[in-house]
């Protein structure tokens, strides 16, 4: 059981005062007046804010698939539309989408659940779009050891669509396979017809 570090980042709570001190500081640094009302409890905010989003620093994303279960089911699972958030760690600015992870097992299932951790454990870090569809199907494939695996992944990136070419609602997806999906038309053929249900 991962208890407390799937929600807290213990680097971030053990640093907690240097850290409200420079975001004091970043804030003067762009004009603010830190002594108004409305920014008093700021950094104590953002501080806390750093210790939920970047929680996953303190988790190894394979132990949260931990606990298997042997089951002779060999078809395809998919688990679709696990709502994820990130940050990018070009701007340090939000990103936010859904992941979905088809696999086939190979006499190993994990607890449903604990798909939606993995993401998590993933994602609650700096990170990169890409970066995240290729850990979540490589971790994956090590830890179940599958027939196959497919990941696929959507993100809406505030990096592109608050500042530099403003291009709201655009939607960025990336796909990683692994094992019988590589090889498999029909197999990715029907991961992606069933993510549409």
């Amino acid at each position: 059981m991962a208890g407390k570090k799937d929600y807290t980042n213990e680097m971030v709570a053990a640093n907690r005062e240097k850290i409200e001190q420079h975001v004091k500081e970043i804030l003067k640094l762009v004009g603010e007046d830190v002594e108004r009302e409305g920014l008093l409890e700021t950094p104590a905010r953002v501080t806390r804010m750093y210790e939920e989003i970047f929680a996953g620093y303190g988790v190894d994303p394979r132990d949260v698939l931990g606990v298997t279960f042997d089951e002779r089911h060999e078809e395809l699972v998919i688990v679709k539309d696990i709502v994820y958030y990130s940050q990018c760690e070009h701007h340090m600015a939000p990103f936010f989408g859904r992941a979905h992870i088809g696999y086939i097992p190979s006499g190993k299932i994990a607890g449903l659940s604990k798909l939606a951790r993995l993401v998590d454990a993933i994602t609650r870090r700096l990170q990169v779009q890409e970066r995240i569809t290729s850990q979540i199907a490589d971790i994956m494939d090590e830890v179940l050891q599958p027939h196959g695996v497919m990941v696929v992944v959507e993100g809406e990136h505030l990096c592109m669509c608050a500042r530099g070419v403003k291009k709201y609602g655009s939607k960025t997806v990336t796909s990683a396979v692994r094992g019988e999906f590589r090889t498999s038309a029909a197999l990715r053929s029907e991961f992606q017809a069933l993510l549409k249900q």
